[in-house]
């Protein structure tokens, strides 16, 4: 049975994206690309929609390549020490996109590595694979599985501040959370919280959301 970890951003209000949907609203500092690089780590699989897809197979397998420039502040956290391993570890992971419509372009980075699966689908997935899968981004994407008790962990890093307005947390009801753990980083206000997501689907049929 596949572990499903979430693994997002989100704003002290309770926004994973800002008003314009924006992710980059959100106090994407040296603590949150720590603790990405340690969640990927950790995990077999990369789950994500069809956006984040997108965007990640776009960014990330280049940034490996790039030195940063000492004298650019913007420049020495995009290419960190974390940001490069991430980049790499992105071409060992397997790669999952939940859509019922996207075919992979066969010289898209990570093709080989690729599996695309219904929104249907992921429960049989999560049945059928061992390891653990974690989520980056793809906001509907995992708010639907939680909803659907298909997630296993959530690990919310929440910045120490309001947008106000923007993309919300599921506005569904979830229960069963239960706080596991509590992480502070040195340097950071960001601090993320660890939920285990009891009564998680074990046969693609919700024991949390009713």
């Amino acid at each position: 049975m596949m572990k499903i970890v979430v693994s997002n951003i989100v704003s002290l209000d309770g926004f994973v994206a800002g008003p314009q949907d924006d992710v980059l609203d959100l106090p994407m500092d040296q603590a949150f690309d720590a603790y990405n690089l340690e969640r990927i780590t950790a995990a077999d699989t990369v789950l994500v929609g069809v956006a984040s897809y997108r965007l990640f197979s776009s960014y990330w397998p280049d940034v490996q390549h790039h030195e940063p420039d000492p004298d650019d502040p913007e420049s020495v956290l995009t290419y960190s020490d974390d940001n490069r391993a991430l980049s790499r570890r992105f071409e060992e992971v397997d790669v999952v996109v939940v859509s019922d419509s996207l075919a992979v372009d066969p010289a898209a980075p990570w093709a080989s590595r690729t599996t695309v699966v219904p929104r249907s689908g992921v429960a049989g997935l999560k049945a059928s694979r061992d390891g653990e899968a974690v989520v980056f981004g793809s906001p509907t994407t995992w708010q639907a599985l939680l909803v659907q008790g298909l997630v296993d962990e959530l690990h919310l890093m929440v910045g120490p501040l309001m947008l106000g307005g923007g993309r919300p947390l599921p506005r569904e009801e979830v229960r069963g959370l239960r706080l596991r753990d509590v992480r502070r980083f040195e340097g950071s206000d960001n601090v993320v919280l660890v939920y285990a997501v009891d009564g998680a689907s074990r046969d693609g049929v919700s024991a949390v959301a009713r």
